[in-house]
C-alpha cells in the first residue's frame, strides 16, 4: 500500500512511497495536521542519489514496528533537499549544532507549531550497531522525552533557535582588501594533504586559490602558500584518480580515501559544472597536460549521452536541460532485491583479461592501477598513473570496456535512456550492464553551473559545440522557467515547480554573463552577445527585487514556513549564492559603468565583512567577490585579440568588444589602440601592444589595484 509520497513529482520522495511509514510531504496541511494532534514532527531530508539516504529507506522505514510507532507518536514528513534547499539549511545548521557534524540522511525532530528542533542525527540504524543506538529505541526515548519533560524540551530548543538566529543575522564593518590574501591562504590549507576534506573535489577553495594566487605571491605568509601549485594538484587529483570514470566520462561525487582511488559513484551534475570550469581554467594557467582536456571532453560526451533531455530534432537547435544526478549503487542482477554500490563502473581482472587482448591489458596495467586482487571490494576501479595521452591501442581497450558496460561501442551511442527509476531499471532489458538510476529532473542553479562550465571551455579551448549546448540550455531555462513574472527553480516533465531560490538566480546571472563573454570568441555567436548582457540585467532586477534586502545581501528564500530568514555565506558543494551574486554585480557595473550595481556590492560586502574577518575559511565564494570588487578590471578591445586573451588567466577581468578601437593623443599617430584596460572608474594609457596591454591587466588586477598609482 502506498503512503503520500506517490504521488510527488520528486524521485527521492517516491522512493519512499511503499514504505509503512506514513509520510507526508512539507507543506501546509502537514504541518497543522501535527499541531492539532500535539505530535512532534520527525523530519527526514535527503536526495536521490544519497548511497545512506537509499540504505535507511530499505531498512527503517520499511521496518513494520519502527513505522507504527513513528506512525502513532509523531507525524513523519519527507523532504527533498535538491527541491527545498532553504529547509535543509535550517536544519542542517540545527544538526551541526546538536550533534557536531551535519550530512544527509537528515533526520531531526520538531516540537509542532512552531517547528523548531530538539534532537536530530544522519543514519539511524534499526537496531544498535556502529556505535548508534537502534532508531526505534530512539524514538521511544524522544517521545518520552516530549511527553515528560517539557523544560528540557524548552531549554535545547531555545539554544537552538538561539544559535539560528545569530547566524542569520549579521553585524556590518567595513570593506577591507587586506583580508583577501590571509582569506586565500586559510581557504588553501583546506587543500593541502593533511587535511581529510580533500577527498572531496572542493573546487569553489580550489578555484579562489587559483584566482587569487598572484595575491599570495605579494605578502609574507607564516605558512607559504602556493595557489597555482595547490589548485594544479587538485586538478591532477581529479583527472587521474578514480573519481573521473576514464572509460565514459563525468566525475563521481567524492572518493573514500585520500589517495584519490575509490570514489562513492554517484554522479552530480553540479560537480561536473564546477570541474569542467575549473579545469578550463587550470589550462589558462598554463597547466596544459593532455589528460585534463581529455577528462573535460570525455565528460561532456557523457552529458549529451546520459544526463540531457532535449525538446526535439526538428529545430537545428534545439532546447534542453541537463539531468540532476545518478545514482551510486545499481543492480547487478534483474532479480536482485538491493543494488550494489558501483557494480555499474569496477572491473573484476577476470573480465578485463576476457574483453582485452594480451596487449591492450599488457598497457592498461602499465598505465592504470590494475591487478588481480583489485582496489575495490575484489574489483578494479581505473585510476591512472599518469597525464600524458593515452595511446591508440589503450582508447580502444577503454572503448571495448565501454561497450561491455553499454552494449555498444562510444561511436556508435549517442544517447543513452535513462532508468527513471528501480523499477525501470530492473525490467529493462539492457543490452550491457543495468545503469544505475537517473534522477530526471531539471534544476536551474545546477543547469547553470553547467552552462557556466561549458561557456568557460568553450572559449579556452576554442569549442563552439560546447558553446552551442550551454546556448540550448540557457533558452529553455529562459523559456520555462519563467513563468508570469515568477522565475522558477525546478522542471519535472516540462512542468516548472517551487519558486526560485537564491541559488538559482545568482548562478543563472553568472551563467548568462559567462555565455556573454564566451560568445565574443566566435564570429556565428558575437551578434548575440548583447541579447545575454540584456537577460543577466532583466534577471538581476528581478533577483533584488524578490531577494534583496536594504542591508546588503540575499535571502536564501522567503516563505512563512522557515523559522528564520537566511542568507547564505558558506560554500558547501554549490558555492554560496551571495559570493556569486556579489561578483556578477561587479562584472555587471563593468559593462554596463552603471555604479549602482557596484554601490550594491559594497553594501553586500559590508553586510558580510564580520563573516570574512572572523571565519574566511569557510567562504572562498565571498572572498573571490572580494577580489572581484578590489580589483574589478574591464578590456576594452576588438576581434584581434579576443582569442589570445581567452586563453590568459583573468581573475577579476571582463571584456567588452568594441567595433573599433579610438585613437588618442596620448599615443603616437603612428601606432594603433588595440584595447583600453579600465581599473574600476579609471582607465589607463590605450594599449599598442599585447605587451603592453598584458602589464596593464596585471597591473590592474595585482594587490594595490585600487590605490592611487
Amino acid at each position: 500500500m502506498t503512503n503520500r509520497l506517490a504521488q510527488s513529482s520528486s524521485l527521492y520522495l517516491r522512493k519512499h512511497a511503499e514504505n509503512p511509514v506514513d509520510w507526508w510531504p512539507w507543506c501546509d496541511e502537514a504541518l497543522q495536521t501535527a499541531e492539532r494532534q500535539n505530535k512532534p514532527i520527525f523530519l527526514s531530508i535527503g536526495y536521490s542519489s544519497c548511497h545512506w539516504c537509499t540504505v535507511m529507506e530499505g531498512e527503517a522505514f520499511s521496518d513494520g514496528d519502527i513505522a507504527q510507532y513513528l506512525n502513532e507518536n509523531f507525524l513523519p514528513i519527507k523532504v527533498d533537499r535538491e527541491e527545498r534547499p532553504d529547509i535543509d539549511s535550517i536544519y542542517m545548521q540545527a544538526l551541526q549544532m546538536i550533534a557536531g557534524q551535519g550530512g544527509w540522511p537528515l533526520n531531526i525532530f520538531l516540537t509542532p507549531g512552531d517547528r523548531i528542533p530538539f534532537y536530530g542525527g544522519t543514519y539511524f540504524p534499526v537496531t544498535s550497531k556502529y556505535g548508534r543506538p537502534g532508531f526505534l529505541q530512539i524514538l521511544e526515548a524522544l517521545r518520552n522525552l516530549y511527553d515528560t519533560d517539557p523544560e528540557k524540551v524548552a531549554s535545547v530548543k531555545s539554544q537552538i533557535l538561539d544559535g539560528l538566529t545569530q547566524s542569520s543575522q549579521l553585524s556590518a564593518g567595513t570593506v577591507s582588501p587586506a583580508l583577501l590574501p590571509v582569506g586565500i591562504a586559510a581557504c588553501g590549507k583546506a587543500l593541502m594533504p593533511f587535511d581529510m576534506s580533500n577527498r572531496f573535489p572542493m573546487i569553489p577553495y580550489a578555484q579562489l586559490v587559483l584566482q587569487g594566487d598572484r595575491l599570495l605571491q605579494e605578502i609574507e605568509l607564516e605558512t607559504p602558500i602556493d595557489g597555482l601549485h595547490l589548485a594544479h594538484q587538485r586538478a591532477l587529483n581529479l583527472v587521474t584518480g578514480g573519481i573521473f570514470d576514464h572509460v565514459a566520462g563525468g566525475f563521481h561525487r567524492y572518493t573514500v580515501d585520500t589517495t584519490w582511488t575509490v570514489p562513492h559513484f554517484e554522479k552530480m551534475l553540479y560537480d561536473n559544472g564546477l570541474i569542467i570550469e575549473f579545469l578550463s581554467e587550470i589550462w589558462r594557467s598554463g597547466k596544459q597536460e593532455k589528460a585534463i582536456f581529455r577528462a573535460v571532453d570525455k565528460t561532456v560526451d557523457w552529458l549529451k549521452r546520459e544526463m540531457r533531455f532535449s525538446s526535439g530534432e526538428a529545430s537545428p537547435t534545439p532546447e534542453g536541460f541537463f539531468y540532476a544526478a545518478q545514482d551510486a549503487d545499481n543492480f547487478a542482477q534483474p532479480d536482485d532485491a538491493e543494488p550494489e554500490e558501483g557494480d555499474f563502473y569496477v572491473w573484476k581482472f577476470s573480465e578485463l583479461e576476457t574483453l582485452l587482448e594480451t596487449d591492450e591489458l599488457a598497457e592498461l596495467k602499465a598505465e592504470f592501477a590494475v591487478s588481480d586482487r583489485g582496489n575495490f571490494e575484489g574489483h578494479n576501479v581505473l585510476q591512472r598513473k599518469g597525464t600524458h595521452p593515452l595511446s591508440p591501442v589503450l582508447e580502444d581497450a577503454l572503448a571495448k570496456l565501454f561497450q561491455a558496460r553499454y552494449g555498444k561501442l562510444p561511436t556508435d551511442l549517442a544517447t543513452f535512456p535513462p532508468a527513471v527509476d528501480a523499477e525501470m531499471a530492473k525490467s529493462t532489458v539492457w543490452s550491457g550492464r543495468i545503469p544505475p538510476v537517473t534522477d530526471t529532473k531539471m534544476i536551474v542553479a545546477w543547469n547553470a553551473l553547467m552552462i557556466s562550465g561549458l561557456a568557460k571551455a568553450a572559449a579556452v579551448f576554442e569549442r563552439s559545440d560546447y558553446l552551442e549546448l550551454a546556448i540550448q540550455t540557457t533558452r529553455y531555462i529562459q523559456q520555462n522557467q519563467q513563468i508570469d513574472q515568477v522565475f522558477y527553480r525546478l522542471n519535472y516533465n516540462g512542468k516548472a515547480a517551487v519558486a526560485a531560490q537564491s541559488e538559482d538566480y545568482a548562478l543563472f546571472i553568472k551563467a548568462l554573463l559567462d555565455v556573454q563573454q564566451a560568445s565574443l570568441v566566435f564570429d556565428d555567436y558575437r551578434e548575440n552577445a548583447d541579447e545575454w548582457l540584456g537577460s543577466a540585467i532583466a534577471l538581476q532586477t528581478q533577483f533584488d527585487q524578490q531577494l534583496g534586502t536594504e542591508q546588503g545581501g540575499y535571502l536564501n528564500a522567503i516563505g512563512e514556513d522557515l523559522i528564520v530568514q537566511e542568507k547564505t555565506y558558506q560554500d558547501s558543494a554549490v558555492p554560496a549564492a551571495n559570493g556569486i551574486a556579489i561578483a556578477s554585480l561587479v562584472r555587471l557595473f563593468l559593462l554596463t559603468e552603471d555604479q549602482t550595481y557596484l554601490d550594491r556590492a559594497e553594501t553586500a560586502l559590508k553586510a558580510f565583512s564580520t563573516v570574512l574577518e572572523k571565519a574566511p575559511r569557510a567562504c572562498p565564494s565571498l572572498l573571490s567577490a572580494l577580489d572581484w570588487f578590489t580589483h574589478p578590471t574591464l578590456i576594452r578591445t576588438t576581434t584581434e585579440p579576443l582569442k589570445a586573451l581567452m586563453k590568459q588567466p583573468l581573475p577579476t577581468a571582463i571584456i567588452k568588444l568594441e567595433t573599433t578601437m579610438p585613437q588618442s593623443n596620448l599615443v603616437k599617430s603612428t601606432e594603433t589602440v588595440i584595447a583600453l584596460v579600465c581599473q574600476g572608474l579609471a582607465c589607463k594609457k590605450p594599449a599598442t601592444s599585447l605587451e603592453m596591454m598584458n602589464a596593464q591587466i596585471a597591473q590592474s588586477q595585482g594587490l594595490l589595484a585600487l590605490s592611487n598609482e
